[in-house]
């Protein structure tokens, strides 16, 4: 139903409350960025009252709609409308914005506050991770929904800025859902033509938004007075729910700091408070109190709860359908409640395979252990980026997915590393299943910045990068990852795991998949590797302790250990037979994740690794920055602090030092220093 006259002082109170709402926070807060709410609270305001469907009451409710404020500088916009509409968001939280421990941080925080259902702030994020929310919902939709039984049908909407239409991510993301024809996905577009620095002329003034995305496949429309005409934006958003073969673009064009009198329009409005006097001046163009500070009249209060009345009728609704559904279908409620729970279903890993003998890369047995979690593991889909012949994530025989049906398990990101990992947290986001990605380890500089959100919201994600070092060869140095092991160990909240051999791979996977609030990086090798007999050596299952014994001496206790992770393993057992030929008892660890290892008690890491021996030499053929710790100053660190080149795998290896000869002289040297120095 169109916006009424009779409703037309309403609205324009409501949005007023959210646009002063907004700039007394940020300025009690003397901090924040006040021109994004006062332009934007038109069409939010639309949204949230005649379009979004959710229920304060319910914030996790799986069928709500989602919306991500990707543009989220603009924070006090979403916690403006969540107040207003009733969330557990009380107003003396607006009051400490950006304050040490409130509720509302400077930019929106998953799971922070109920409502928020990504965090935003790095520009274009937002916009990815609703990419990522609309293919979950259509997943879900092929997975769940029956005949007579539509339990998954919600929508997807974002608001994002000129910045975020910037980023190269948003081009990625916009291209793979105009691709998949995501019809229940809509942007909101607020289009005020100024970023921080000045006006757009300055950077982003020849390229026609529009066409562009009409050429992604999207339906694109644009409302010329996104200020006041709030008519105008409900039939636009209308039009777009109409339009359910494209994803839709909302063009909204707003004026930044609307409403101010000497701010409005232009940069200074962007990025710092409008000032004292200035938020006087601009709540008196509104039309509203210019003395009074955090004011929401009863009428604008109840109007807000009438709005939620709708969601809170859907919501009920659903229930109703939903208990029918589970009636019909009580196997796939069983395993619906297992996820949204949080949790797998029972015998998910049950095909996973143990591997005897023989050699076997372990992108291959990751392959193999992937494909094994997805016969047992219906809700389980993922996709690379157009590499999967060579990282083997593709899911046989599970068809491309379709983002109309639903229907199909291996999402073709095509070279979009970045949005790639957005997506992927936004499936995570959204919740209900689980996911992975797959590219060259090497391309993880092009993902970092989704990796770091994921780890910093404790998304279920597993990463699974392949070609892990400079065995990848012929390639040369522009593919062989040097840095990469230690630039996401040091990335807090990331488990970055390298597995020795097929065996370890496959813990690897099971325990990746036990964790529902934690990333997971699986690293893993282009070439062959020797899978460990387990009789002979340590159970894998160490794995999950992140490092252990995988082999002593056959007698007495060891003069010097080995530590090594993933390939590099089957170097440090060389080494160790070469020792005890010359009468040399050597440990081998294995250390697949310092992570976990760092977890475990102080009694298993000295057990491991004993204080007294300290002839210790770590190999791993990536930088050696961080070894220290395991190795002591006396130790050493067998690694590589330059860049590779290109020839054969096992030419480099032998080139760069990483040779079982080069361990056993190592060892030999520590040892005679040892005596020397006794």
């Amino acid at each position: 139903m169109l916006m009424s006259e009779a409703h037309a002082a309403v609205d324009r109170a409501c949005v007023q409350a959210i646009r002063t709402l907004s700039i007394d926070a940020i300025e009690r807060a003397n901090s924040g960025h006040p021109g994004l709410p006062l332009g934007a609270a038109p069409m939010a305001y639309v949204l949230w009252q005649r379009f979004l469907t959710h229920d304060p009451a319910d914030p996790a409710w799986p069928d709500r709609d989602r919306f991500i404020l990707s543009a989220g500088h603009g924070s006090m916009l979403i916690y403006s409308l969540l107040h207003l509409s009733g969330y557990d968001l009380p107003l003396d939280e607006l009051k400490s914005f950006r304050q040490w421990q409130s509720r509302t941080p400077g930019h929106p925080e998953f799971g922070h506050v109920p409502g928020v259902e990504a965090t935003t702030g790095p520009l274009g994020q937002g916009s990815a991770n609703a990419v990522g929310m609309a293919v979950a919902e259509r997943f879900l939709a092929g997975r769940y929904n029956k005949p007579g039984h539509n339990i998954v049908d919600h929508w997807t909407w974002a608001l994002v800025s000129d910045g975020d239409l910037m980023e190269g991510i948003s081009a990625e993301a916009a291209s793979l859902a105009g691709h998949l024809g995501l019809g229940k996905l809509v942007y909101l577009y607020d289009a005020n033509d100024v970023s921080l620095d000045g006006p757009n002329s300055l950077c982003f003034s020849t390229e026609d938004v529009a066409a562009r995305y009409r050429a992604y496949g999207w339906h694109v429309q644009t409302v010329t007075d996104g200020d006041e005409g709030l008519g105008d934006i409900e039939i636009a958003l209308e039009a777009a729910r109409a339009e359910t073969a494209k994803p839709s673009l909302v063009i909204v064009k707003t004026t930044i700091g609307y409403g101010s009198p000497n701010k409005s329009g232009n940069c200074s409005s962007h990025g710092a408070p409008l000032g004292t006097e200035e938020v006087r001046l601009t709540k008196q163009a509104l039309g509203c109190d210019p003395e009074a500070e955090f004011a929401v009249s009863d009428d604008v209060r109840k109007h807000f709860a009438d709005g939620v009345k709708r969601g809170s009728e859907a919501r009920s609704a659903w229930k109703q359908r939903f208990a029918a559904w589970r009636d019909q279908e009580p196997e796939l409620a069983a395993e619906w409640d297992a996820l949204a729970g949080g949790e797998l279903p029972a015998g998910w890993d049950a095909a996973i395979p143990d591997f005897e003998g023989g050699s076997m890369a372990t992108r291959d047995a990751g392959g193999k252990v992937l494909n094994a979690i997805a016969s047992k593991l219906a809700p389980f889909f993922g996709g690379d980026a157009d590499l999967g012949c060579s990282t083997k994530t593709t899911l046989v025989d599970q068809g491309s997915f379709n983002g109309q049906s639903g229907l199909g398990r291996n999402v073709h990101y095509g070279v979009r590393e970045h949005a790639m990992g957005a997506i992927a947290n936004g499936i995570a986001y959204h919740g209900g299943l689980r996911t992975f990605t797959g590219t060259f380890f090497v391309f993880s500089d092009y993902m970092r910045p989704a990796m770091r959100l994921a780890a910093m919201n404790e998304l279920p994600v597993t990463f699974v990068f392949t070609h892990d070092s400079i065995a990848v060869g012929e390639d040369g140095p522009t593919h062989q990852p040097i840095e990469h092991l230690a630039s996401l160990r040091a990335m807090p909240g990331l488990v970055v795991i390298r597995p020795a051999d097929a065996n370890e791979t496959a813990e690897a996977w099971r325990w990746s998949m036990g964790q529902s609030k934690r990333p997971v990086t699986l690293v893993l090798s282009r070439q062959k590797l020797t899978t460990f007999d387990r009789k002979q050596c340590a159970s894998a299952k160490g794995l999950a302790r992140g490092a252990y014994v995988l082999c002593d001496p056959a007698e007495g206790a060891p003069r010097a250990i080995l530590i090594a992770t993933g390939s590099e393993v089957e170097l440090a057992m060389a080494a160790k037979d070469a020792l005890q030929e010359q009468g040399i008892g050597v440990r081998v660890v294995s250390m697949p994740s310092w992570e976990l290892f760092e977890e475990q008690d102080a009694s298993y890491r000295a057990e491991v690794l004993p204080p007294d021996c300290s002839a210790r030499v770590s190999i791993e053929a990536g930088a050696t920055q961080g070894w220290k710790q395991y190795v002591g100053d006396a130790g050493v660190s067998i690694g590589i602090d330059h860049y590779g080149a290109s020839a054969p795998g096992d030419v480099l290896y032998t080139k760069f030092g990483f040779t079982a000869e080069r361990i056993v002289q190592s060892v030999r040297d520590l040892l005679s220093r040892a005596v020397i120095e006794h």
